[in-house]
């Protein structure tokens, strides 16, 4: 409804996207998820974490304006982490 209302005003719809990150061993004590923060303007909350020698998963779920979030997600996956989609009430 929020999403509605906004497109009423002309304003941009914030989206809210839930995603799996796996990171590679040569990024684990790289702080991604604060970077991420602070290059894009998302809200991040971290739902869950598993972090080994190995390897890093994180269930995340990203909060934005659209084009904001896309961007997001495509940095991350630039960089390096598998991005996985969460599906719908997973983690909630």
């Amino acid at each position: 409804m929020r999403a509605v209302r906004a497109k009423a005003r002309g304003l941009r719809s914030s989206v809210r996207e839930k995603i799996y990150l796996t990171y590679p061993p040569a990024l684990l004590k790289e702080p991604i998820i604060y970077r991420l923060g602070r290059k894009f303007r998302v809200v991040t909350n971290i739902r869950g974490a598993n972090i080994s020698a190995e390897v890093g998963l994180v269930a995340l779920e990203i909060e934005g304006e659209e084009p904001e979030v896309a961007a997001a997600i495509r940095w991350l996956s630039a960089l390096g982490v598998r991005v996985e989609p969460i599906e719908k009430n997973v983690i909630e």
